[in-house]
């Protein structure tokens, strides 16, 4: 065997024991570079590369597909079209093909596919092959969308296959049309003295992960496929992109590695299939295909944009009476998850206030925009953006404090919510109070110059779990010979810090030092325990169950060992840092080695115990449907995570330049399982709130995204964080949480822009219908006020 030793001038490359094939490796290295060396060491020198042609036009038929040309170039593997995906995909609405068949819907509507032996010779295929397309009206308005001389996008709408809590309107552009009605909106409005009416918009925005989308798909001879990708849905990848081939889930093997951010942008399926099918076509090589940051902007999901209509009014004490609001939304070419976020906003479609009567229309629309998925906080920055600045309206009108309005009219526990579910007991009102303490709420502060004014503003929020009834997670538990754990487990780490929260929550329901536990990674659906999907804030909560109970479950056959040892009762016995304990003969004895070969019999003849494996799963069984005509049900949701934040913001008069100098937030998440975490999330969330609120807008123009690169796309940077941050934990437990938990990763971002806008308002009377609040957005905003000339 050669020496293992590394050389002084081997450049720190892998240690020659592996001989010869190190240097066919660098020579190869040499010539096709070092990205494709790695790619080739991981997977093989078989690996191709894939590209994919894409539609120039926002609505087109496909006439006709030519890719002999592009077959012939040397190098070239394989070409696939539409012509390979008869079949459909999408999450609860599905509704698109793979690749494009009969027509393309936005412009990066994938039409095509090469597999050949680098990136640059698939580019050069790509221009080679001919597509004649036939151009055709398009759908840039979700109001227009849903009116009678749109053009209809989607001819077939009541073919497609859907869940059945969505309710697709066959024959006009409505993917979904989701109602709340309670009480007589109409009645009310005689019975208030003060009503306000608004018209917000809220841009389409893109996720921009540091680490783009990137997918490497292998299909055997057998039939068999495995797919590497940047995932937070590994188990809902294998399922949908199964259905949509006609394939065995079990044919399928989704791997996960820990994901470079992903803030909704890697849920479900953008990519990836198509790298599956593009596999199929040269099967047994490994096909790489990964996004460009420009592609990243507008060919996987993006955030989408809403139109909301807003009335609502009070009585002269300031309880809120009515609301009437409309949401259209912006779901774009496709809305297998848009159709869901429109529902998640029409059941919270009051914001989080007690409102006697309630006229709420969520309305899904297609249009020829890129496809609007998951981002943080799944619609609802979008809805709270222009609710929280009609509240702040309604509570100037009628001459009370904003602080004091959302006092008087949060909504509490024990309160009805507009669905009919009765709320769970909640720290709202407490979670006011501390964002206003900490920004100083009615002290003005004095700018820190003659050019500038200062404004505070306040915002709530509240988000359930936008999910459907039945999504179930699990866990395994295995312990090894000397007592440590290994925690098994199907979601995903995405920066959020899960893994690190299911290891607290094993090691404290089993009894062992955090430090002995570990979570089994990459997510693997051939090996890992099924998790629905890593969305939703929800794995605290769902899987947060599910490992306690596979904790449990070994706990407990620990228990029942020892106690057969010591001829005691199971529940005179604890687990104590790794110690099992009787409380009676104050016995102790380690896990080392019980926990796998078990305990020699007491009785003087063999062994008694097993290897021991913990295995939990949760699915909450009690969330019901709701009435189709009223959104009227016993429980909508699971639970609600809210929370307030407020901020001080500084407006430079002579260039409409926003700063936000202070801001607090303060969120009741049942139980912080990590403190340090939880603020974190708080922070980041927050921060990712102003990024929204000041900067962030994909511009569209007929269906085409103008700024598809971090040059023209700005996002905020440490630059613009608050100068002071206050971070504020609130703990009403949660019946059915883990310890009380509830999640706290998406709803950080949800208040900030109102927030923001309501200090601009606070600080120079204004009024703006969309953000971003860009200095000069902000500036002819006071130029038309009459504020600045």
């Amino acid at each position: 065997m050669a020496d293992n030793k590394q050389s002084a001038n081997d450049g720190g490359r892998i240690p020659d024991v592996i001989g010869e094939s190190v240097i066919r490796l660098d020579a190869r290295e040499k010539a096709i570079g070092a990205t494709q060396f790695a790619d080739d060491f991981q997977f093989g020198p078989g690996l191709l590369y894939a590209r994919i042609l894409r539609s120039p036009h926002p609505h087109a038929l496909i006439k006709k597909i030519d890719v002999s040309k592009a077959k012939a170039l040397p190098g070239v593997k394989a070409i696939v079209t539409g012509d390979e995906t008869p079949g459909f995909i999408g999450l609860y609405l599905q509704d698109r093909h793979i690749f494009c068949r009969d027509r393309a819907r936005y412009v990066g509507d994938p039409v095509a596919g090469v597999a050949a032996v680098d990136e640059e010779t698939a580019e050069k295929a790509l221009e080679l092959i001919e597509v004649e397309y036939e151009p055709l009206p398009g759908v840039f308005d979700p109001e227009f969308g849903v009116g009678p001389d749109a053009p209809l996008l989607h001819p077939d709408l009541g073919q497609y296959e859907v869940v059945n809590f969505v309710f697709p309107k066959p024959g006009t552009n409505i993917s979904n049309h989701f109602k709340i009605r309670r009480g007589d909106a109409d009645l009310a409005w005689a019975q208030c003295a003060a009503i306000v009416e608004k018209k917000y918009r809220v841009p389409h925005i893109q996720h921009v992960p540091i680490e783009p989308h990137v997918a490497v798909a292998k299909w055997d001879e057998g039939d068999n496929i495995t797919l590497w990708g940047s995932s937070q849905s590994p188990f809902a990848q294998r399922n949908l992109i199964a259905k949509a081939l006609g394939l065995s889930q079990s044919k399928i093997q989704v791997i996960a590695p820990v994901v470079g951010g992903g803030f909704g942008s890697k849920a479900g399926v953008s990519m990836e299939a198509l790298a599956v099918v593009i596999a199929k076509a040269v099967k047994g090589r490994p096909v790489k295909l990964r996004l460009t940051r420009e592609e990243e902007f507008f060919t996987t999901f993006v955030r989408q944009g809403l139109v909301a209509h807003f009335k609502m009014g009070c009585d002269k004490e300031g309880r809120l009476l009515a609301m009437e609001n409309t949401y259209y939304w912006d779901a774009g070419a496709y809305t297998e998850y848009g159709v869901n976020m429109t529902r998640a906003g029409g059941y919270s479609g009051t914001g989080p206030y007690d409102v006697p009567n309630v006229k709420v229309d969520s309305i899904c629309v297609y249009t020829n925009h890129p496809v609007g998925g998951p981002m943080r906080g799944f619609g609802m920055p979008e809805l709270h953006s222009g609710l929280e600045q009609c509240v702040d309206d309604l509570a100037h009108h009628i001459g009370i404090d904003p602080v004091e309005f959302r006092q008087l009219n949060c909504i509490r526990g024990g309160d009805t919510v507009a669905t009919g579910m009765t709320m769970h007991p909640i720290g709202l009102p407490e979670c006011i109070d501390r964002v206003a303490k900490d920004i100083g709420w009615g002290k003005k502060s004095q700018p820190s110059a003659p050019n500038k004014r200062r404004g505070k503003g306040i915002a709530m929020m509240w988000k359930a779990p936008a999910m459907p009834p039945n999504a179930g997670s699990s866990a395994q538990i295995t312990l090894s010979e000397d007592g440590t754990v290994t925690v098994a487990l199907g979601g995903q780490e995405i920066g959020q810090g899960t893994f690190t929260v299911m290891a607290q929550m094993a090691a404290a329901a089993l009894g062992v030092p955090y430090d002995w536990v570990k979570v089994a990674t990459p997510v693997d659906t051939k090996y890992s325990p099924y998790e629905w999907q890593t969305v939703a804030s929800r794995l605290t909560w769902s899987m947060g169950n599910a490992v306690v109970a596979a904790a449990k479950d070994a706990r407990q056959q620990i228990l029942d060992l020892a106690a057969e040892a010591w001829d005691e009762d199971p529940d005179n016995l604890d687990i104590v840092n790794g110690n099992v304990i009787s409380y009676k003969t104050e016995e102790s004895m380690p896990l080392k080695n019980m926990v796998i070969y078990g305990l020699p019999n007491p009785k003087g003849d063999g062994w008694i115990g097993k290897p021991v494996l913990g295995r939990g799963s949760f699915m909450p069984t009690y969330v019901t449907g709701l009435d189709a005509e009223t959104g009227q049900g016993p429980r909508a949701v699971v639970h609600y995570t809210t929370g307030a934040q407020a901020v001080e913001v500084e407006v430079d008069m002579d260039t409409g330049r926003v700063e936000v100098l202070r801001a607090a937030a303060a969120f009741d998440m049942g139980k912080a399982i990590n403190p340090e975490m939880v603020k974190a999330q708080m922070e980041g969330g927050l921060v990712q709130g102003i990024s929204t609120a000041l900067f962030e807008a994909l511009k569209l123009k007929n269906g085409v995204v103008t700024n598809p690169s971090f040059v023209d796309y700005r996002i905020a940077t440490t630059a613009d964080v608050p100068h002071e941050l206050f971070s504020e934990i609130v703990e009403v437990p949660q019946d059915d949480g883990p310890w009380g938990a509830r999640g706290i990763g998406e709803h950080s971002m949800v208040p900030t822009i109102p927030a923001v806008a309501n200090a601009i308002f606070d600080a120079v009377g204004i009024r703006m219908e969309s953000p971003p609040y860009s200095s000069e957005k902000v500036y002819l905003a006071m130029m038309d006020a009459g504020i600045v000339k």
